[in-house]
């Protein structure tokens, strides 16, 4: 098959892989329909994220078909259409239990193999994906494809920051970071209530969707007093909460710049520098709130199931560019770079 496969930093190319093959009773094969670069995929081209095996299918974001499935496989059969959370999960461990399937003892990262250990990616043509019967989820009347693509990663994540964020009716909030998981983080933000959300990014065209998705002000994030305008809009005070969606540590001192006292920064931006932008006593001294982690895809699915058929939203918007597999190489390069007004690539196998 082809697949798009980590070779070293900033080489990725479409290559012929061998096909999966069902390793285990619960696996099932997807014939992937729909495949996504996500900004997660630039921690290991850039090498941020070291230890990825050479030869490592890249990905995690697909929807497809069901074209094979193990013998102990009871909930998905040939031709179903499903999406998956970007990780597997066996649903029945004490984080399973416990809501909190992204630490399942038995799961795996797809697009993570280390030492010959893990679970190949889904930047491909076929994907094996074990443990279905707890992963795997179908498709429900009413979505789109490219919505379903969404709700593998990206949408839940953008909810899950907001809702560390401990939204309160009526209150401020500041969005650090207009990519697609920030402008998902403001409709979260806009649903769950809150008054004013103040989106801020480096980039116009970011800047004009934040707006068109539920940001009431935007701020450039080149200026040199974001603080003071963010104070000006919060009456002095400065955000109730952050939502930090960048993973850089001048996104994280900004986050820490512009909580008010007694605020929350949360972040799902991934950190790969070896410390803070700033202290515990910093934070002790504001008396904040840090919250972060990997997002439990599967708690938020069924409210967004909901929310993406309703149809209150055009979630398709976020997708830029839409190309075939065999330009992922030239799709990691628009995406990495930012080029021709780029927020989301799709990827089609052919």
């Amino acid at each position: 098959m082809k697949a798009l496969v980590f070779n070293d930093v900033r080489n990725v190319t479409c290559s012929t892989t061998p096909d999966p093959e069902l390793l285990h009773p619960t696996d099932v094969i997807v014939k992937t329909d729909l495949t996504a670069v996500c900004g997660s995929d630039l921690h290991v081209y850039h090498g941020r994220e070291s230890g990825l095996d050479a030869g490592t299918v890249m990905g995690h974001e697909f929807i497809g078909e069901v074209v094979e499935t193990g013998s102990a496989v009871k909930n998905f059969r040939k031709g179903d259409k499903v999406f998956s959370p970007f990780f597997s999960s066996c649903g029945d461990c004490f984080y399973c239990e416990n809501d909190l399937a992204c630490r399942c003892e038995k799961g795996r990262l797809f697009g993570w193999v280390e030492n010959g250990i893990g679970l190949q990616g889904v930047q491909a043509e076929y994907a094996r994906v074990p443990l279905a019967d707890s992963t795997l989820w179908k498709i429900d009347d009413g979505i789109h494809a490219e919505e379903a693509l969404l709700l593998c990663d990206i949408l839940p994540t953008g909810y899950f920051c907001a809702d560390m964020a401990g939204v309160q009716p009526g209150g401020a909030y500041a969005v650090v970071g207009c990519g697609p998981v920030g402008l998902l983080g403001i409709i979260a933000l806009r649903e769950m209530g809150a008054e004013k959300i103040i989106a801020i990014d480096l980039v116009e065209e970011r800047r004009k969707m934040a707006m068109a998705f539920g940001a009431t002000e935007t701020i450039d994030g080149r200026q040199d007093d974001v603080e003071g305008q963010v104070r000006y809009l919060t009456e002095g005070r400065g955000a109730d909460a952050v939502l930090e969606l960048v993973g850089s540590e001048p996104a994280q001192a900004l986050a820490y710049q512009i909580v008010r006292p007694g605020g929350t920064l949360s972040v799902v931006g991934v950190h790969n520098h070896k410390g803070f932008a700033f202290t515990p006593d910093d934070l002790y001294n504001k008396n904040l709130t840090y919250r972060t982690g990997r997002c439990p895809v599967q708690r938020y699915l069924p409210v967004l199931t909901r929310l993406v058929q309703s149809g209150k939203y055009d979630f398709r918007s976020l997708i830029s560019h839409r190309m075939p597999l065999r330009e992922g190489e030239n799709a990691y390069r628009i995406f990495d770079q930012k080029l021709e007004g780029c927020t989301k690539i799709v990827l089609q196998p052919d």
